[in-house]
């Protein structure tokens, strides 16, 4: 019953994973644009050389970050009081509220988002209403972090919901015994046991914050390029694959590192 997962993972994922490293050391000839099996470091030397590379990674991995901690504050309060607050008729209700934006298409979700930050757009018409100037946060980084804030919620909710309902009614109830108010049972009982499900959560929208590029493209301005769009260009209009390939292993080291560092945590271990 394990040979085709196995199959699955090891020779079309793991397989393609080598292959893409392996094509991160080749070079493409300057002049007549043919593939050259050509062992060098020379992809990687410009990524790190250029100024401009450097910060197109520094700002995926810093608005990957910013969306994964948006989405954790929002996602506690809200996975608690469906956990532990909300009778059973509201929790299907917010249930169905966190569900429903992924029955959508993608492509609906974020064009919506674009109408509603536009200039002339939602946003700024109810601010109008309401005797507040306009605001400017179409086609910006800001846009991005919102939009990927509101894609990726759901990732964030249902596995913190997880961890919280598994929290055992007789460890609150020992806090409050032991004179511990809520704000010190919330920081000493419920957000230990509620880690791993953060962790969890931030594996969902912290890598695919790391790897989309649509996004970017359909909401983010000209100074908002993702290691996605540096990738897809490198490919079909640069028809640099080797370039491709090694900025590619750039997003996988970074969740690399973060699922080292989240292990070595503990989180893990109570997943």
């Amino acid at each position: 019953m394990l040979a085709p997962p196995v199959v699955w993972l090891g020779v079309l994922y793991l397989a393609a994973l080598v292959l893409l490293f392996v094509a991160a050391f080749w070079k493409v000839d300057s002049f007549t644009g043919d593939l050259q099996h050509v062992w060098n470091v020379d992809n990687f030397t410009h990524i790190f050389q250029s100024s401009t590379y450097r910060a197109i990674a520094l700002r995926t991995i810093g608005i990957a970050a910013a969306v994964t901690i948006t989405d954790a504050l929002i996602a506690l309060p809200f996975a608690y009081f469906m956990a532990r607050i909300a009778g059973p008729r509201t929790r299907a209700m917010l249930f169905v509220a966190v569900m429903v934006p992924l029955w959508s298409s993608y492509l609906v979700r974020v064009y919506a988002w674009r109408l509603i930050l536009a200039h002339d757009g939602a946003l700024n018409w109810a601010l109008h209403g309401i005797g507040l100037p306009s605001v400017s946060v179409s086609y910006s980084n800001w846009a991005m972090w919102i939009v990927f804030s509101y894609i990726w919620l759901p990732f964030m909710i249902l596995p913190v919901y997880t961890a919280i309902e598994r929290i055992p009614d007789s460890l609150l109830e020992a806090s409050r015994d032991l004179g511990a108010r809520g704000a010190r049972t919330t920081r000493k009982v419920v957000l230990p046991l509620a880690l791993p499900g953060v962790v969890a959560g931030s594996i969902f929208t912290f890598s695919l914050t790391l790897g989309d590029y649509i996004t970017p493209k359909l909401v983010g301005g000209t100074g908002s390029q993702f290691i996605g769009n540096v990738v897809y260009d490198s490919v079909g209009v640069a028809n640099n694959i080797p370039f491709a390939a090694a900025y590619a292993t750039v997003p996988l080291v970074v969740m690399a590192a973060y699922l080292l560092l989240a292990r070595r945590s503990g989180a893990f271990e109570a997943l």
